[in-house]
Formats: structure tokens, C-alpha cells, sequence
């Protein structure tokens, strides 16, 4: 059974910068895919970023496509968010997920394991 844990979270200075990682134990075989969600009080989950497994291809939100940036290291089975000019309203649990099955990058009803979230802040 895979597990999801992210690191990296906490409070920055608008414009400032933070990198997630999420580390996956009990092995990534047959995973297709990773990729960050967001979650602000009050709104639903969001897609942030994707990135698939094998070939490494990379899926943006609007957003945030120009400011942040999914990797991932296939020998550490993690996968890791840099996030640079960051605004308040980026400010949310940012959430892991790992899914087998093709589809949708952006659709949260196609991962089967998430991490617990880690807490991002942007104070202006």
C-alpha cells in the first residue's frame, strides 16, 4: 500500500518562495502519475500541478503555471512542487495524490492516495 508525506510547508512573505516534496513508501510500480491539489478555507480542492511517472510530462493550472514548478525523483520515489513569486492567495493545505489509472490529470476523483496536507501561508 502506498503511502503519501509532504513536507515543506509554512509561512512566507508575499513574493517569496517554498518548495514541497512528497515522499512515497511502499513503492511507486504501476503508479501513472503524482500530483499537488490545493485546498483554501471555504473552497473546494483544486488541481495545482501534475506530473506523470514514467515520462516525466507536466500539467500546469492556470494559475500557477508560470510561477511554480513539479518534479520528481524516480531513484527517491518523490515528487517535489517549487513554488517562487508566491501570493496570498496561494495560501492553502496543499495535498499529494498518486493514482494508477490514466484520465484526467485534474480530476481528484481519479487518485486513489493522498497525503495528509501540509499548511502553506502568503502573508501580504
Amino acid at each position: 500500500q502506498v503511502e503519501l508525506v509532504e513536507y515543506g510547508g509554512g509561512l512566507v512573505q508575499a513574493g517569496g518562495s517554498l518548495r514541497l516534496s512528497c515522499a512515497a513508501s511502499g513503492g511507486t510500480f504501476g503508479r501513472s502519475a503524482m500530483a499537488w491539489f490545493r485546498q483554501a478555507p471555504g473552497k473546494e480542492r483544486e488541481f495545482v500541478a501534475g506530473i506523470t511517472w514514467s515520462g516525466g510530462i507536466t500539467f500546469y493550472a492556470e494559475a500557477i503555471k508560470d510561477r511554480f514548478t513539479v518534479s520528481r525523483d524516480i531513484t527517491k520515489s518523490t515528487v517535489f512542487l517549487q513554488m517562487n513569486s508566491l501570493k496570498p492567495e496561494d495560501t492553502a493545505v496543499y495535498y499529494c495524490t498518486t493514482k494508477q489509472v490514466g484520465g484526467d490529470m485534474r480530476d481528484p476523483g481519479t487518485y486513489d492516495v493522498w497525503g495528509q496536507g501540509t499548511q502553506v501561508t502568503v502573508s501580504s
